[in-house]
């Protein structure tokens, strides 16, 4: 790690974005900085593309009388033009706000508006849509600079500005002044705002975190030193750009470290787009991760059953040399080679995991197939990660160890040790954009309040994040749980998507489960089971009978007071646009127990059946009436033999919206 940090830029003395980059250009200037897949092609930017880019975004954006202190909102999917908009922002002392690309209308509207924001680069038509349906609902706007032309040519909107034409602006601009752009970026300042980054918003609409150039990228130097990444390694960009851990990787470390950043053509070509890149270091969601364990799984599901029994025993041997702290060959030879090389993680030297808890069975999986998958810790207003495992000092359990820029407490414990989890690290941030009240209720004598409850272990530094303290529940009888860690434990199912715990005052634990469709459907199909769509699907009775088995064989890991007792297969997925998902797919848990308040009751009154008739809508304004009934299925629990003495001929309860 010594030698990879002699190369590393100085943020001491190039303390902005900008200036790294302009830096990177003119000792690094032929080396690739990032590709981009479009059409099946990769295209390649050297660090001198890049910085040249910046630099006409930058003068073009001046030209129309972009003013230090504006708000540049960026608007669309992982692309090159997101980090080099994003940098001319930061060039012109201007703040970045990052847009979700899937957000709705009037959540788009109300970022802008809180932001003021006065110019969007936006990705694409759909995204320019959005900006203009809303029309004279975001008046600060003045300009959508839009990236890719198809499908723009029948707008009139005098606001719209094709970035061809802003980089044409910027050209003219240098060859009147040449020394222009350099100014400008000997004028930033590191102790200055520059990035409005949103939390997740799982209570509430999201609060934009104020971050500086300086304390960003000092924080991002401790991360390499925790988990060093040597120039010319490949990074796939996969996750939001607007999410906080994603600014960290594909903006701060890729310009410190000269990672190169690979942005794939879209989600649907993710894993195969991985495969061809093969990269040095990978960072996805817990959501993803569970994906993928479900999609190799499902893949078993539907080969020989030769292939099966040879990856059983593989996995098995794999699994019992992790256990005894080694590495199986023979696994390594038969089975764990070929299927790291699948997946395209056979160059992977470390991966990560953040934003949302994932479940040890997981964790385990990873780490006997020999994907180095390091669990991670942090908040937004901590600029993302502040713990890591370090080397081969992995615990499943918990999230590892502090970087050295960070301090972490566990106050207020309880007779475990448990308590909520408070910290502070250099690249905290200054407060919420227009929200000191806020602040001041989240931060106190300099501790970052995050809300968690977590404790240390005795004999290591390893912090153990439990669930938020608001979501840590008890039954009627005092039982207390995490319905965090049983959702994770249930997720490992390849079948199941999604599980929401539910029990808080009540005499036993329930589950609402959303099924895995991908997987289930090609499991109905190998069975010969006819259905139509995910609710006609998720209704099957074979498959209540397959997820009970899952639900049962989680309940035998479980002590008794802590195991499902009911559960129910909802009719649909859980989604971000309805809100019972956050951007980042955490569960917004009040809205759930809101939402579905009658289901739930329904649970917990003893029905068998509940009857739906409801309406759903779509991202493009359709609706669709759905009409099923929902089982309830009872499992024998201590805790459930007597909690209800339901009458056989009950009828089933009517939910109707």
């Amino acid at each position: 790690m010594d030698a990879l940090k002699t190369d590393y830029v100085d943020v001491e003395r190039f303390d902005t974005f900008p200036k790294v980059l302009a830096y990177n250009a003119a000792l690094f200037g032929d080396q690739v900085a990032m590709r981009e897949k479009e059409f099946g092609i990769w295209s390649e930017y050297s660090w001198r593309d890049y910085n040249d880019r910046v630099k006409w975004i930058t003068l073009g954006l001046d030209r129309l009388g972009v003013q230090p202190g504006d708000v540049i909102g960026l608007l669309g999917e992982n692309r090159p033009e997101w980090l080099w908009g994003e940098i001319s922002a930061h060039a012109l002392r201007c703040y970045s706000l990052g847009i979700y690309q899937d957000s709705l209308h009037e959540e788009v509207a109300y970022l802008i508006n809180y932001a003021e924001a006065r110019v969007i680069i936006a990705e694409d038509e759909e995204q320019c849509d959005k900006l203009l349906e809303l029309g004279e609902q975001i008046p600060s706007v003045e300009w959508i600079i839009y990236c890719d032309p198809r499908g723009m040519r029948k707008y009139q909107d005098p606001r719209l500005l094709e970035i061809e034409r802003l980089y044409q602006m910027g050209r003219e601009q240098e060859q009147q002044d040449a020394a222009a752009y350099t100014r400008m970026v000997e004028a930033t300042r590191g102790e200055e705002l520059a990035i409005l980054c949103t939390t997740s918003g799982t209570t509430s609409r999201p609060k934009m975190a104020m971050l500086h150039a300086g304390p960003f990228l000092d924080h991002c130097a401790a991360y390499l030193r925790a988990d060093a990444k040597a120039p010319g390694d490949n990074y796939v960009s996969v996750l939001p750009l607007p999410w906080i851990m994603e600014q960290v990787y594909a903006l701060g470390q890729s310009l410190i470290s000269r990672q190169v950043v690979n942005f794939v053509e879209e989600q649907e070509t993710l894993m195969a787009d991985l495969r061809e890149i093969g990269p040095h270091f990978v960072l996805l969601a817990p959501r993803v991760w569970e994906n993928i364990v479900a999609d190799v799984r499902a893949r078993m599901i539907d080969s020989t059953p030769f292939k099966r029994a040879l990856f059983d025993w593989g996995m098995r041997r794999a699994t019992r040399a992790l256990d005894r702290g080694q590495r199986s060959q023979l696994a390594e030879w038969v089975l764990l080679r070929a299927l790291r090389d699948r997946l395209g993680f056979s160059n992977l030297r470390s991966a990560a995991t953040g934003g949302a808890a994932m479940g040890p069975d997981t964790f385990r999986f990873f780490q006997a197939i020999g994907v180095p998958l390091r669990q991670l810790y942090g908040q937004t207003e901590l600029c993302g990660a502040y713990t890591i495992h370090r080397g081969n000092d992995i615990d499943y359990d918990s999230v590892g160890v502090a970087f050295d820029n960070a301090e972490i407490r566990v106050i207020n414990p309880d007779d475990n040790g448990v308590g909520e989890i408070v910290a502070r690290n250099s690249g905290m941030f200054s407060g919420y954009y227009k929200n000191e009240e806020a602040f001041a209720e989240d931060v106190k004598e300099g501790w970052m309040h995050t809300g968690d409850a977590g404790y240390f272990k005795a004999d290591s530094q390893h912090l153990v994040v439990i669930d938020r303290l608001k979501d840590l529940a008890q039954t009627e009888q005092g039982y207390r749980y995490s319905p965090q860690f049983i959702e994770n434990k249930l997720k490992f199912s390849p079948f199941i998507a999604e599980a929401v715990v539910l029990g808080n005052g009540r005499p036993y634990l329930s589950a609402i489960i959303c099924i895995r469709f991908s997987v289930v459907s090609k499991w109905a199909e190998q069975n010969g089971l006819a259905f139509t769509n995910y609710t006609n699907l998720s209704a099957h009775e074979s498959v209540y009978e397959l997820l009970r088995q899952e639900v049962e064989m989680v309940n035998e890991t479980l002590p008794e007071a802590q195991r499902i007792g009911r559960f129910l297969l909802l009719y649909k997925e859980l989604d971000a646009d309805d809100g019972e998902l956050t951007r980042t797919r955490k569960v917004r848990r009040s809205v759930i127990a809101e939402k579905y308040r009658e289901i739930i009751d329904a649970i917990y009154s003893g029905d068998k059946q509940v009857e739906i008739d409801t309406m759903i809508s779509f991202q493009d304004g359709s609706r669709s009436r759905i009409q099923t009934t929902l089982k309830v299925e009872c499992l024998k629990t201590d805790n459930t033999e007597h909690a209800h003495q339901t009458d056989e001929s009950q009828s089933p309860r009517r939910i109707a919206s």
